[in-house]
Parts: C-alpha cells; sequence; structure tokens
C-alpha cells in the first residue's frame, strides 16, 4: 500500500521546468530513495511534498487522503541546509523545536533528554549552536526531526557532515525508525547507501523521473551477464576455455584459488560457463555480479543505455 503518492506533478519557475510530470509512489514502512544529481529537481519534491511550495499542477496523497496542510505534523524534514540558530543554546532550541511540533514541554524534555544520552551530546545542552562542530549540529536537527515520532520522515543527504562512525549510527537508527513502523523518503548523492538501507528508489534527472522501482530489481534490470566464479585447479586450462568460448575480464590469484569474472554474450548461461571448465578444476562459488547503484546511477543520467523495460515496482 503508497503511505505518500504524488501524480503529475508539474512546478515551473520562471523559465525553468523543474519538474515534468513527476509520480512516485512510496509504499508504506519502506525506505524510498530519491535519487538524481544537482538541480534535477528533488528537493523541489520534497518542499512541494513539505507544503513549502505547491505544485503548478498534480496531486498529493498522504494515507490515502489528499495532502492537507495539517498533515505537516505527521512530517519530519531534515533538509539538506541547515536551520539551527547559531545564538541559542543547544537545548532552549530543541525544546523551542519540539513545542512547534506539538510536544509538551515535559515531553520534550524527557524525549530529549533520551536522545541526548543516546547520540553522547548531553553534555552539550547550555553550549551555543555555534560551538558545535557540523557533525554535532547534525545529530541535534536529526534529533529535532524525529522526537515528535511522525509517520512520514524526509531525509535530504543526511550522513553530511558525518564521519564514518556516526554515520553508521545514523543508518542504524533509520533502520530503527523503520522498524517502528515509519516510512522514509531519503535523497543522497551516496550509491552505497541506498544499496545498503532502500527498499524502493525513484531516479530524478532534468525534472522527469526516469526510474522507478525496488532497488534489487532496477539493479537487476541494468545486469550485463557478469559472473565471478572462485575455483582451484587447472588455472591455464581453465583460463583458455574461457577465453575461447566466453568474455574473460580478469584472473586473479586469491590465496590458494583462482577468481574470474566472465561476461556472457546473449543466448549464454552459466550453465554454459560452468560445463566448460568443471572438468579442469573444482568450483567453490559462483555468483552473478550486479551493477552498484553508482552504475546505474551514472548510466541513466548519462542516458549511455535505456532499460529494457519500464521499471515497475
Amino acid at each position: 500500500m503508497a503511505f505518500l503518492e504524488a501524480s503529475g506533478i508539474v512546478k515551473r519557475f520562471a523559465n525553468h521546468l523543474a519538474l515534468n510530470d513527476v509520480n512516485i509512489s512510496v509504499p508504506e514502512n519502506s525506505i524510498y530513495g530519491l535519487l538524481g544529481p544537482n538541480g534535477a529537481g528533488k528537493t523541489t519534491l520534497i518542499r512541494i511534498i513539505n507544503k513549502i511550495t505547491g505544485p503548478d499542477e498534480g496531486t498529493l496523497m498522504l494515507d490515502g487522503k489528499p495532502l492537507r496542510s495539517s498533515d505537516i505534523m505527521k512530517i519530519g524534514y531534515l533538509p539538506e541546509e541547515r536551520g539551527l540558530y547559531k545564538k541559542m543554546k543547544v537545548g532552549e532550541q530543541a525544546v523551542y523545536l519540539a513545542r512547534l511540533k506539538g510536544l509538551s514541554r515535559n515531553d520534550a524534555l524527557k524525549r530529549l533528554k533520551y536522545w541526548f544520552e543516546k547520540f553522547e551530546i548531553q553534555p552539550w545542552w547550555d553550549k551555543k549552536v555555534e560551538e558545535l562542530s557540523k557533525g554535532m549540529a547534525q545529530k541535534v536537527q536529526f534529533i529535532v526531526t524525529i522526537l515528535h515520532e511522525p509517520q512520514l520522515l524526509i531525509f535530504d543527504e543526511p550522513f553530511s557532515g558525518f564521519d564514518p562512525v556516526n554515520a553508521t549510527l545514523l543508518k542504524e537508527e533509520i533502520l530503527e525508525l523503520k522498524q517502528k513502523g515509519a516510512t522514509i523518503i531519503f535523497s543522497t548523492h551516496n550509491m552505497a547507501s541506498v544499496e545498503e538501507l532502500c527498499d524502493h528508489i525513484t531516479l530524478i534527472n532534468n525534472g522527469k523521473a526516469m526510474i522507478e522501482g525496488r532497488t534489487e530489481q532496477i539493479r537487476r534490470g541494468y545486469r550485463q551477464n557478469l559472473v565471478n566464479i572462485e575455483f582451484s585447479g587447472q588455472r591455464e586450462e581453465v583460463e583458455k576455455i574461457l577465453n575461447d568460448n566466453f568474455e574473460l575480464r580478469n584472473l586473479n590469484s586469491v590465496n590458494d584459488h583462482f577468481e574470474a569474472q566472465v561476461k556472457m554474450t546473449e543466448g549464454q548461461s552459466l550453465n554454459n560457463v560452468l560445463s566448460g571448465i568443471i572438468g579442469h578444476c573444482t568450483i567453490h562459488s559462483c555468483q552473478e555480479l550486479l551493477p552498484g547503484m553508482n552504475d546505474v546511477f551514472i548510466q541513466v543520467v548519462n542516458q549511455k543505455e535505456q532499460p529494457s523495460q519500464n521499471q515497475k515496482s
């Protein structure tokens, strides 16, 4: 079931068409990746969902009903550009932002105490925001984004400014929020995070949704018929067979084994490869090598190749 649906979204700024008939369908209790290069239209779409601006055409539905201004209380939004007041004390500002989201002061203090201790920033409660590092300020903003336990969370480049340890901490929290029932939209350029976190993605380029669907399904749609085979035995004979009958991309020694990367042409299968070499070696593993989302991203944005079929979930 779609928790958020955007249909036929069009947005113009002067002579610039920022969004051109964009459709997305975000399943309930999923992590949905919104991908695209700078200027693609991602942030414009996020701002429309948050009622910061309105579409020129199109409709938005939240939980089966037209999106209303009052629904903003059900949304937590962490924008890419940070919005903390530098001269305010950290704790004072966190309470203020929590109150804007409908929490009582007592509830806000109770929840903030839990999160500040969990993120190890309790000693900074009475410091001014301008004294915080970029990563620490990001932690504060993440906390105030999720504090009112919204049904829909929107994170725009949430790992910006984080070292690997804190980025991992944030990823774990995002996955836990999903387990607790939240629906999450995740906008990023970090393709490794997309593969790690996102169930579904939409890739937007030049204001249009280029592909939409399940992450794994899209990767399979761009497969290049590459396999990795780990074996031991007669390396020279195996290498000759693979060179003569297939496209051998690479052959390396790994400990006491060998690894071959083979590309199959149309009409060939993994069975053909394995049956050709099995009499000359012991096969320990074989695995299809699917392209990463970074490869898919580059391929689609550069329009080097179109998918064989429309990718839909």
